[in-house]
């Protein structure tokens, strides 16, 4: 593709994508350019007619509205929604992976579940907002003490707040959907031990969380309320001390090698232009498969993200009940957006548009490219626990620092983010490698990007071998190597549970 000016992605395709900023008159293969077009989007490859479908990956990504010329620029003046019923066929395309035999570890922590985690936090986690501003004061006078300056396999002390756990029904979808979020916070491998803090008069009642099951298998936690404590001063000195008991048992954890199939990825796209769909996303596709085929874990989410490219994941379905189970997702979505007055395509983003793409259809088709060809093993809500290996789909938004908080709290361990626009943002307790779409992004803000795949518009390199390249750097990252967001100190702001139902 190296000084090719455009590309088509499936024979069927009515459009193609440019690969430079063409001028109007500009000659490629086949046509003339008849209007200045942007690189990263679309071209009429032949004449279309008004409500003819327009086709990417042999696809539907829309009609068109309008007659189209051969040459013209396909951009949201001249597309839009079309019908797109679909034929899920589950499980018709469900062909599983051979496996790899040759055992491939990294260095991280086995904790006493059986977990493996790729750092080595201390958490102090909250049950309402009105307990953050104090969760944040332990953290950082914790962070300021002799005791904590002297470990050396403590990660650090991540506080975890919140704007929810009180002004809310105490039994419905969303209490349910914020207790799983903060009980998977609790139990995520990356923490070697949480302390819990609560208010006291919350409605997310702090026995409620802690329950008749244990938070965590090793012990490592601890829990109290403000009120109960005795107010902000003692609060504070007796979170620092429970912390530093915390910290004597975690810093004897050290890590050793674990079977990469304990590896449990958590795959996200924000920030999606024209060439997510071409480099980035099918790349990650690739590692996808090569982590499933050692016995690991990947996770794809955004189920807003996935809409009209839904059939594709249901035709890998394992079974008819897992094809299902996500189509139930996609109609609960219906459902909710139409609820709230709002619509499955009110998403691309405008920078999305501004970088190539028109519909949801059409950045779905990209995004879905992430899970690789693996079949689909399991579907999951927001932050329910996954027990499946392989390839698996849990619901969420598509807002990126929500999705990622469902992933983390049903139990990954390491987060991949492609993104064509920009993306500043990190996750902690878990480590997020950022993946460039296109090489003029990478290069404008590669103090942010770990990999770029650009290299596979401007210099030929295969997805395969790109693939390859990122599931090594998975590898390397699970094993401790940080990431720029890590570098840079991202991951205390980017806690977002999903608020579902009304703030009373």
């Amino acid at each position: 593709m190296t000084n090719q000016p455009k590309l088509r992605l499936h024979p069927d395709d009515n459009v193609d994508i440019a690969l430079a900023d063409l001028p109007a008159g500009a000659e490629v293969p086949g046509y003339r350019v008849a209007e200045p077009v942007k690189r990263g989007h679309k071209i009429a490859n032949r004449a279309i007619v008004a409500g003819q479908n327009i086709l990417r990956y042999g696809q539907i990504i829309g009609a068109a509205t309008v007659d189209i010329a051969q040459g013209a620029h396909v951009h949201v003046h001249n597309l839009a929604m079309a019908d797109h019923a679909q034929d899920y066929a589950f499980g018709s395309a469900a062909t599983p992976l051979p496996a790899i035999t040759e055992p491939r570890v990294f260095q991280g922590y086995r904790r006493a579940d059986g977990k493996a985690g790729t750092r080595n936090y201390l958490g102090v986690l909250t049950s309402v907002n009105c307990s953050g501003s104090v969760a944040r004061f332990i953290a950082e006078q914790a962070e300021k003490t002799d005791w904590f300056r002297a470990l050396q396999n403590v990660d650090g002390i991540v506080p975890i707040v919140h704007g929810s756990g009180c002004g809310m029904s105490g039994e419905n979808e969303g209490y349910d959907t914020l207790f799983r979020t903060l009980q998977g916070y609790a139990r995520n491998p990356n923490f070697a031990g949480i302390l819990l803090v609560g208010l006291g008069c919350e409605v997310m009642q702090v026995p409620d969380l802690i329950g008749a099951a244990r938070m965590r298998e090793d012990g490592n936690f601890r829990y109290m309320t403000i009120q109960q404590t005795g107010g902000t001063r003692r609060t504070v000195e007796r979170g620092v001390e429970m912390l530093r008991e915390m910290a004597t048992k975690a810093e004897a954890c050290a890590r050793e090698p674990i079977p990469v199939s304990e590896l449990v990825i958590g795959m996200q796209c924000g920030g999606s232009d024209g060439y997510s769909g071409i480099t980035a996303n099918p790349a990650l596709g690739v590692a996808s498969d090569l982590l499933v085929r050692h016995g690991g874990t990947t996770i794809l989410s955004e189920t807003s993200e996935i809409y009209g490219a839904e059939h594709l994941l249901t035709r890998r379905a394992a079974s008819p009940e897992i094809g299902q189970k996500l189509v139930d997702r996609i109609h609960w979505w219906e459902d909710y957006t139409a609820r709230n007055k709002g619509e499955m395509n009110n998403n691309p983003s405008p920078g999305n548009k501004r970088g190539g793409l028109t519909t949801i259809l059409e950045k779905s088709l990209g995004a879905v490219a992430k899970g690789g060809t693996a079949p689909l093993a399991g579907v999951y809500l927001f932050a329910e626990p996954i027990t499946t290996k392989g390839f698996v789909f849990m619901d969420s938004p598509g807002y990126d620092p929500c999705s990622v908080t469902g992933q983390v709290a049903s139990g990954a361990n390491l987060i991949v983010f492609t993104t064509g626009r920009g993306s500043v943002s990190g996750y902690k307790p878990v480590p997020c490698i950022k993946v460039a779409t296109n090489t003029d992004m990478f290069t404008r803000m590669e103090e942010d990007m770990d990999i770029n795949t650009g290299d596979i518009i401007d210099q030929d390199v295969t997805l395969a071998a790109k693939g390859a390249e990122m599931f090594e750097l998975f590898i390397r990252v699970a094993s401790g190597e940080v990431t720029k967001s890590e570098a840079l100190g991202f991951g205390g702001a980017e806690f977002v549970p999903w608020q579902i139902g009304a703030v009373m």
